[in-house]
């Protein structure tokens, strides 16, 4: 009997935009042929999913993994391996690396740098900047781009356009949906002496809510003014979610785990492991964030996957950098909210596929359909585990989450049909390709 497909997926549960049920998925040349039930007979090979629950792939829009220039923290190869640990099927990796991400000839060098060398598939965000503003309707329609990204407030790295006129001169061009890193850099100039010496939980008193509001404000402001779509990333206090409720029509917003699961209660156990830009703030914010989850206002979740090594942590604040490790540990982290009934697992789908594939005009991504990539994350929804740095694969080891059982488990990872891995251990050749864009020129 001639074989229908190349691989089945039989006997689990699909979570998918159309509900939740059993069904088969028939997998032919890297893409999703036939959703339904299926004899094993029709398939050269069967993956099981008998008691497992198979998602849309997870699609992380905001990776940090620091190639070229800081490869002694994280490199392609090392960051992808560590998503496709945590079940995570693409990333979208930032421009502040060394030399920066602010043109077509760093962009085209570090998609050669993925090609078949990342095990998941990728893009990369371009920096933009005074200097390339003219230039961005281009640069972020080249193959690989995920869109243009800009620093309002100074992190990791010397990206920083600050002021009104600089991110105008950037919005102004272009046309697909760029992000931000949104806090005020005149007030975090001005407040740098509330920084304690020694203590990192001065960190949120110093990059303080007035610094994050402020800046969305003024981001929104021109993004009416200039006619584009924005997208706030890693949205740290409750006051941005009451103002973004208003502007949905111009801004999405990402939420990230860390903001969603830690606080500023959790200095004294962490110290330095728990400073992030911007930073964790005060319980309550953390349950303001939730409410923005609830009520909608929250697009998408993104790691903010940064990697520094613990002998760079463990200096002195603030000489200490700012940043963790995220990628491996969004989805287990995610289930055990959804375990605990923070978020239905429909939602966490939503916020983890189908949002930013919807954002994004990622293609052929986001959905288990008929002609969509085959990007499958496997999850046991009832396996506990404690979290622990021993697992991290990243090149910076070492989780905040370390003695943390979850409920909700990545058990595997399929790219394109390619099962790259299952159950804890790599079990494919990395075959990582660029994510394709609706909005982007044809490939080349």
């Amino acid at each position: 009997m001639p074989q229908t497909y190349d691989v089945l997926v039989k006997g689990g549960t699909l979570v998918n935009h159309d509900g939740i049920g059993p069904r088969d998925i028939g997998i032919r040349g890297g893409k999703i042929i036939a959703l339904g039930t299926f004899g094993a007979e029709t398939a050269g090979k069967v993956i099981d999913a008998t008691g497992l629950h198979i998602l849309p792939g997870v699609i992380d829009s905001q990776v940090h993994f620091r190639e070229p220039g800081l490869e002694h923290k994280e490199d392609l190869e090392s960051g992808s391996r560590a998503a496709v640990m945590g079940g995570v099927t693409a990333v979208f990796e930032m421009p502040n690396t060394n030399p920066l991400t602010t043109g077509e000839t760093e962009l085209a060098d570090k998609v050669r740098r993925g090609h078949h060398r990342m095990h998941c598939d990728f893009a990369f965000w371009v920096g933009g900047t005074r200097e390339n503003a003219h230039a961005v309707a281009e640069l972020e329609r080249l193959p690989g781009a995920a869109g243009i990204k800009v620093f309002m407030g100074s992190s990791t790295g010397s990206l920083l356009v600050a002021d009104d006129e600089g991110v105008a001169s950037i919005l102004g061009n272009t046309r697909r949906r760029a992000a931000f890193h949104s806090e005020d850099e005149f007030r975090l100039e001005e407040r740098k002496p509330l920084r304690v010496p020694g203590d990192p939980a001065s960190h949120h008193v110093w990059r303080d809510v007035e610094t994050a509001l402020r800046c969305t404000q003024r981001l929104v402001r021109i993004a009416r003014a200039q006619g584009a779509r924005i997208h706030v990333l890693h949205i740290s206090t409750g006051e941005e979610m009451t103002f973004l409720a208003g502007h949905k029509d111009v801004a999405s917003c990402e939420v990230t785990p860390h903001h969603l699961t830690l606080s500023a209660e959790d200095y004294p156990r962490l110290g330095t492991r728990l400073q992030m830009n911007p930073p964790v703030r005060e319980p309550s914010h953390r349950e303001q964030i939730w409410q923005g989850v609830a009520q909608g206002i929250a697009d998408i979740l993104g790691s903010d996957h940064a990697p520094h090594t613990l002998e760079e942590k463990a200096k002195f604040y603030p000489q200490s950098p700012s940043g963790m490790t995220g990628v491996q540990t969004l989805v287990p982290i995610m289930l055990d909210h959804v375990a605990n009934g923070r978020l239905s697992l429909q939602r966490f789908v939503d916020m983890s596929s189908a949002g930013p594939a919807r954002l994004f005009q990622v293609a052929g991504k986001g959905r288990v359909a008929a002609g969509y990539d085959a990007d499958l994350t496997i999850v046991d929804l009832k396996r506990q585990v404690t979290i622990t740095d021993a697992w991290i694969a990243s090149r910076a080891p070492w989780t905040p989450y370390d003695g943390k059982p979850v409920t909700g488990w990545p058990v595997g990872t399929i790219v394109r049909g390619r099962r790259v891995m299952w159950d804890g251990a790599l079990v494919g050749p990395s075959s990582g390709e660029a994510v394709r864009f609706l909005e982007a020129f044809p490939r080349r």
